[in-house]
């Protein structure tokens, strides 16, 4: 888990720069405020080339490289919201989560505030190089990063309490319902084209899911095979 006392020193943009950037999640909807303080401790321009580390604590999605993105603030913080939102009175209220598109790694520390353990995993190993510098610099110690696409996980037999997809599938493949824990939630931006419906699924027994639409919103494309 990132721990506030670990970022300090670690190049934090003013405070008030970050407070603006909370702000802006509050006008949009953002209520839990465990995920306004995750937004607000977790160093975002660190995951970020220094290129592009002034624009950190605005409320866009930035490049990452080989087509990729760092995903809005609000996004990030609003999957992480409906993850726990069930669970509001804990400060760690996922046992095991699972990110599917570690990115760079910053929704991952943000996943590793209310979480025992998270798995993340990328097929460009590239940013999976580079999530692991990140985490690692962080010292985010709840974290494992696999580099694959997420066919490696058909024949494991680990259940997740959380999944979250950092990528758009045109629909969530069976093995990852699979590996829902009953009782457990699923988001994640389904479709194709210019927008996708970000999607609540819930498992409610071993062959029942409920499955709520949130709002729109646009991902790249959940794909598979492995980039070395």
């Amino acid at each position: 888990m990132l721990e506030r006392s670990k970022v300090q020193g670690l190049g934090m943009t003013s405070l008030r720069t970050r407070q603006r950037l909370l702000e802006r999640l509050t006008e949009k909807g953002i209520k839990d405020i465990r995920v306004l303080e995750a937004m607000r401790d977790t160093p975002r321009h660190l995951f970020l080339d220094e290129a592009l580390a002034s624009r950190a604590y605005e409320d866009l999605a930035l490049p990452i490289g080989y087509q990729q993105t760092i995903s809005q603030p609000y996004i990030v913080a609003r999957m992480t919201e409906i993850l726990i939102e069930d669970k509001k009175l804990e400060s760690q209220p996922i046992d095991k989560a699972l990110e599917v598109g570690t990115g760079c790694g910053y929704q991952a520390a943000i996943l590793s505030r209310f979480s025992k353990s998270v798995l993340t995993i990328e097929r460009i190993k590239a940013l999976h190089d580079k999530a692991a510098k990140n985490l690692k610099k962080l010292k985010v110690r709840n974290v494992k990063l696999l580099f694959d696409d997420g066919s490696d996980l058909i024949e494991a037999k680990e259940n997740y309490d959380a999944i979250l997809f950092a990528a758009a599938p045109l629909e969530v493949p069976t093995y990852f319902l699979d590996k829902l824990s009953i009782g457990g939630r699923l988001v994640a931006p389904i479709g194709g084209g210019e927008v996708q419906d970000l999607s609540l699924i819930k498992r409610l027994s071993k062959n029942k899911y409920e499955t709520e639409v949130v709002e729109q919103v646009l991902f790249v494309p959940f794909l598979g095979g492995k980039v070395e």
